[in-house]
């Protein structure tokens, strides 16, 4: 019995990169998948995690969007979270306001890479 609890604390299988252990089963107990099953679900995490990085490269308006509100949920503290979020993502200004993060965010990494050059 103390075998299986050690068993329980370690996973059968390598969790990808960056993702959380799972499948903490016992000796006794086979998995919901098959080897080869787990193997494609890796790596369909893997090809999925790549594939919405590159898109957040593409598109860093997203990431402007998610920092400008989550830095608006801090400052403000909000009692009601979805009134704010429905305010802050249909207020007409929040083009200008992402575009001005973004023009930000691009000097930022011009200051960066004349600092490494030095």
């Amino acid at each position: 019995m103390e075998k299986d609890k050690v068993l329980e604390q370690r996973p059968l299988h390598d969790p990808p990169q960056g993702m959380e252990p799972y499948d903490m089963k016992t000796t006794s107990d086979l998995g919901a998948l098959s080897d080869d099953q787990q193997a494609k679900l890796n790596k369909f995490k893997m090809k999925t995690r790549l594939e919405n990085e590159k898109y957040l490269r593409q598109h860093p308006e997203v990431e402007c969007l998610v920092a400008g509100f989550l830095g608006d949920i801090f400052l403000k503290r909000p009692d009601n979270v979805r009134d704010f979020a429905a305010n802050y993502f249909t207020d007409k200004d929040l083009p200008n306001k992402i575009e001005t993060m973004l023009e930000e965010r691009q000097q930022q990494i011009r200051q960066n890479r004349v600092l490494r050059k030095l």
